[in-house]
């Protein structure tokens, strides 16, 4: 709300900061005022896939640009979708329906098509040619936290994400579904109390698309807890839905554990906002 932008890309409108919020109408007012911020003459560039995110060009006399790969409608869609072995995406982009470039991403997951097309569609407003969009998301590997590849242990992979919302969980465990593996693990921290307790069903929801779930203790930071929540409470969800999930509350511990359990080729994604980015380092000593 400080910023004066030219142009704003918004990928999702979703259910996030409810301790501050408190509903989700009031973060939908929220990027409604957002959007108001923009010249006349601005850019918005918005999810074709996302409903909230197509209410916002209602409220703004800027250049709206769409994208989606559901929304077939939006000005640029992404078709022939493949995936190689390491989950990273091949595509063609059409603008207005019409063939505009093919694209190699470094990065995995279909919520990363998503985001290019994003990109692309901004790059294209401001002129920059196909051939350097190309070229520029082909060399791009990914931001810090995000699916990080961290290194080995005893022939298992161990990546590092920064999600901590069930909508991050279910994009993350997404991505493994076109990489190659034996086993998942993922090893998750939740990050505050509030979400922990607002969102305790979806996270369990999203947490059991891992085969194994290792559940640390809940990083407090801002907060106190209030709430009469604890991971205990996560694990038992997630049992309710039919799946095993182990609460370690020492890291020491946890290490361990893995160490004695994970195998050749299974992939193991330490998950959360808080120390958990900890635990692959850990892992790797």
């Amino acid at each position: 709300m400080k910023f004066s932008p030219k142009a704003e890309i918004i990928l999702n409108i979703d259910n996030d900061h409810l301790d501050y919020f408190k509903t989700f109408e009031n973060i939908k007012n929220a990027f409604i005022k957002y959007v108001k911020l923009l010249p006349d003459d601005g850019i918005l560039v918005i999810n074709g896939d996302d409903k909230n995110c197509l209410d916002l060009k209602e409220y703004t006399k800027a250049t709206t640009i769409t994208y989606g790969i559901e929304n077939k409608n939006a000005d640029f869609t992404a078709t022939n979708i493949k995936f190689n072995n390491d989950g990273f995406a091949q595509f063609d982009v059409l603008k207005n329906s019409e063939f505009y470039c093919k694209i190699n991403l470094s990065i995995p997951g279909i919520h990363n098509i998503s985001n290019a097309l994003a990109c692309i569609a901004l790059c294209d407003k401001y002129g920059i040619k196909p051939q350097y969009i190309t070229s520029a998301l082909s060399k791009f590997t990914g931001a810090h936290r995000r699916f990080e590849y961290k290194g080995t242990i005893n022939g298992a992979r161990i990546y590092d994400d920064y999600g901590h919302h069930p909508t991050e969980v279910a994009a993350t465990a997404k991505s493994l579904a076109n990489k190659r593996y034996n086993k998942s693990w993922v090893v998750f921290q939740p990050h505050t109390y509030s979400r922990t307790k607002n969102l305790l069903t979806d996270f369990a929801k999203a947490l059991i698309n891992f085969d194994n779930i290792i559940v640390l203790d809940i990083y407090a930071a801002r907060e106190t807890n209030t709430y009469n929540i604890s991971s205990e409470d996560l694990t038992n969800e997630i049992k309710k839905l039919g799946k095993q999930a182990l609460y370690i509350k020492d890291f020491n511990k946890c290490v361990d554990y893995l160490k004695e359990n994970v195998k050749q080729d299974d992939i193991i994604i330490t998950l959360g906002a808080g120390t958990v980015t900890d635990i692959g380092p850990m892992l790797l000593k």
